[in-house]
């Protein structure tokens, strides 16, 4: 009776500790060393750097709150931006909650001057509450206040936001925000 559950579990353990280390181990190490081989730059995050110092992410958005600067849709991952808590906000269409942040968030954006139809990825946020992308109507919406801050021309500012729009293979056209704001930044400098 022994010997048959022995040799009833032994399979079973063997397998399990082969699948272990294959599953757990090698299959990792070597997606890892892939990754690093061929896409080094996107498995490291995708990072930019300036002067050697990382300024953000090219996949993961960050918050920008000065008027010199376009500004992010909001965020619902944790105090806003936050790599550790993505997420959404689980609040539904017939949430109060939710109906009075976008209130807030719109009644924000008409203080800073955006006028007329409001694009929607300035008062709700992501899926993930971490999207460095915005709308180029999100955008272009953001123009007047951007080039009153910087003292440049609207129109000046308007064309950064057309020259970097981006179309997409599955979606609507976007901006990255975080290289808008860079180019932003060289323009003024010129």
């Amino acid at each position: 009776m022994n010997t048959d559950i022995t040799s009833a579990f032994r399979p079973a353990i063997i397998m399990t500790i082969l699948f272990a280390i294959l599953l757990g181990l090698v299959y990792p190490l070597a997606m890892t060393g892939i990754g690093q081989a061929i896409f080094p730059h996107q498995a490291n995050g995708s990072l930019v750097r300036v002067g050697g110092r990382v300024i953000g992410s090219e996949v993961v958005g960050q918050a920008f709150t000065s008027d010199r600067y376009f500004q992010t849709r909001p965020s619902a991952a944790g105090k806003g931006y936050d790599g550790l808590a993505s997420s959404g906000s689980n609040l539904g269409v017939t949430s109060q909650a939710l109906a009075d942040r976008v209130k807030a968030d719109v009644a924000k954006r008409r203080a800073e001057g955006v006028m007329g139809a409001m694009p929607a990825d300035l008062v709700t946020a992501s899926g993930s509450g971490l999207d460095p992308d915005l709308s180029p109507a999100a955008a272009l919406a953001q123009a007047a206040r951007i080039a009153r801050a910087r003292g440049l021309g609207v129109e000046q500012v308007r064309a950064l936001v057309v020259a970097h729009s981006e179309d997409s293979v599955l979606g609507d056209p976007h901006v990255n925000v975080l290289a808008l704001n860079r180019a932003l930044d060289a323009a003024s400098k010129r």
